[in-house]
């Protein structure tokens, strides 16, 4: 595991960039990039839109969702898009927008294995992109779910009830198959969780994506590090 510690978020978001656009030269023809929603990750798209990458030999595809149609401001596909997909000639897959959350879930893992190469144990995502909530939850997978304990399927709608809402994921097996795990996380809000995950001994689901990961980094702004020992 590495861990990269910068003066802001402004300064995250660059080195995230640059990592992920070496990340990408390294990997075409086969470079899959697995994208989360969020402040801190579009700042990174936004860099990489001005990025000369070889785009058209790139595959996104989209690590969780909200259950809202795909315009909504909400969604995180449309982030995404407007951010960094909207302006590159990449693929992004979106989970398809269908009133059955639980038939979308499945129409999506499906489409994944046209995006995602299988190797031994199951499809293998490239790099995937992360970050932390306040609760220790990553994707939306969120302490307490049943989500968290799902083991024979690689994407799932379920019902988070403190949210009041379906969310749908990736599973804990398929991330922990990715060949690099980035977390982004920046804000002293954050600080206290980034300490639990990084050093301390709760079971959070960021804490064993990050542990099973093959090769995790994470770049953290200097008020999320602020509770790290070292």
């Amino acid at each position: 595991m590495r861990i990269r510690i910068f003066d802001d978020a402004a300064r995250l978001a660059d080195a995230a960039a640059q990592e992920i656009e070496a990340w990408i030269r390294l990997s075409t023809p086969d470079a899959s990039l697995g994208l989360s929603g969020g402040s801190t990750p579009r700042a990174t798209y936004e860099r990489l839109r001005r990025a000369r990458l070889p785009w058209d030999q790139v595959k996104g595809w989209m690590i969780d969702e909200r259950f809202v149609p795909p315009d909504d401001p909400d969604r995180n596909s449309k982030m995404v898009g407007d951010a960094l997909f909207d302006h590159v000639p990449a693929d992004l897959l979106t989970v398809p927008w269908i009133e059955d959350p639980i038939a979308a879930a499945d129409e999506y893992q499906r489409q994944l294995a046209t995006v995602l190469p299988r190797a031994a144990g199951g499809l293998k995502p490239g790099l995937i992109v992360l970050g932390v909530g306040t609760d220790g939850h990553t994707a939306s997978l969120f302490p307490g779910t049943e989500a968290v304990e799902v083991t024979d399927r690689d994407f799932v709608a379920h019902w988070v009830p403190r949210l009041e809402s379906w969310r749908f994921t990736a599973t804990m097996p398929l991330l922990q198959r990715a060949r690099r795990t980035m977390f982004l996380v920046s804000g002293a809000h954050k600080a206290q969780i980034v300490a639990d995950v990084l050093e301390g001994d709760g079971d959070y689901p960021a804490t064993q994506i990050s542990q099973e990961s093959r090769d995790a980094v994470w770049l953290i702004d200097r008020e999320a590090a602020g509770r790290l020992s070292a």
